[in-house]
């Protein structure tokens, strides 16, 4: 069961919930069950989130429950769906999401894509007709924990405006690379395109905070750091035209080849009863392919970079990971008892 503890801060006191990772897994698969969803979707979201939780990656942990619970209920994600997989030669496989979670179909051709990357060099999934992809590097990070370098690109429904632009025309278009090394901290990234990721504004929303300059317009075009006037507004890409360059970028490959909606035409995943039809496309490489030694290489690369005072990305999450296994996850007790309700 989990247990209750109390953290002080100078201006409030907050009640948390900790789990153990097993505890929390177990939780959120029930939560999941009892919205009418197969044993496979409550187990591969379930495994999802805990692990986006434990590497602190709150986000997209127990309070994006709050947009799956009620998808669940609404339509907006088929509870039973199960993907449709056809593979398209020795290292192509499609999926169509049929409407559910994404990361159901990525568990389903997780084995045969190490198989087929590592036997042949390279492999790719294109996934089509999903709920958003949640945490984009619990795809890649597995992948490289198989030893390939792997780079996942997905959309959504539009929520950016770009420059120069008459309203919204993409979605945050995250994207996540990952690369295996020899000291087994796989090198790891994962971003959205926009500013900032819209959960994030959700959440600031919620908690009556401010948000950073140049992170969203509100509803009439201008620059705000009201989070509930970005909420009816839009959010800003990261760069300017660079970042939406490779916000369109992502859209090619992410709806474009997958056969997904484009971001324009795809519904809301927070209102409505229609799936957003969200695209995901990974492509994997297999080092040993390219040239001998990639992950020693890499290593001592990292390593030379980090004594120049380069941060290395997702050292932090994967360190909060080995935490997590031993001290498990906490939840503020607010948050527990409001996505119960759900």
């Amino acid at each position: 069961m989990p247990r209750t503890y109390i953290q002080a801060a100078p201006l409030k006191t907050t009640a948390y919930l900790r789990f153990t990772l097993d505890e929390a897994v177990d939780w959120v698969r029930r939560l999941c069950e009892a919205k009418g969803c197969s044993p496979a979707i409550a187990i591969s979201l379930a495994h999802a989130t805990v692990a986006a939780q434990a590497r602190g990656n709150q986000a997209v942990g127990f309070r994006h429950l709050a947009d799956y619970l009620p998808g669940f209920s609404s339509g907006r994600i088929n509870p039973r769906a199960e993907p449709r997989i056809s593979p398209a030669g020795s290292i192509i496989f499609r999926s169509d999401a049929q409407g559910g979670i994404a990361q159901l179909g990525v568990d389903r051709c997780f084995d045969s894509l190490c198989h087929a990357a590592h036997a042949n060099g390279m492999a790719t999934l294109s996934q089509c007709n999903s709920f958003t992809s949640g945490e984009l590097g619990d795809y890649t990070l597995r992948f490289a924990q198989a030893g390939l370098v792997a780079l996942a690109v997905a959309n959504g429904p539009a929520l950016v405006s770009v420059p120069g632009a008459k309203g919204k025309t993409y979605s945050t278009n995250p994207l996540s690379f990952a690369a295996p090394t020899a000291d087994g901290i796989p090198l790891l990234f994962d971003q959205a395109g926009s500013a900032t990721a819209f959960v994030n504004i959700a959440h600031a929303a919620s908690t009556g905070s401010d948000i950073p300059e140049g992170w969203a317009l509100d509803r009439d075009g201008n620059g705000t750091r009201n989070a509930l006037a970005a909420l009816s507004g839009a959010l800003l890409p990261f760069g300017g035209h660079r970042g939406a360059n490779i916000m369109l970028m992502v859209e090619v490959l992410a709806a474009g080849l997958t056969g997904a909606n484009w971001s324009l035409d795809a519904p809301a995943f927070n209102e409505g009863t229609q799936t957003p039809g969200c695209g995901l496309l990974i492509l994997l490489l297999a080092p040993n392919f390219f040239s001998a030694g990639f992950e020693q290489r890499l290593s001592i690369q990292l390593s030379r970079l980090k004594q120049m005072g380069v941060h290395r990305p997702g050292w932090e999450r994967q360190h909060a990971t080995v935490t997590a296994q031993s001290e498990g996850v906490s939840i503020p007790i607010d948050l527990f008892e409001q996505i119960s309700r759900l």
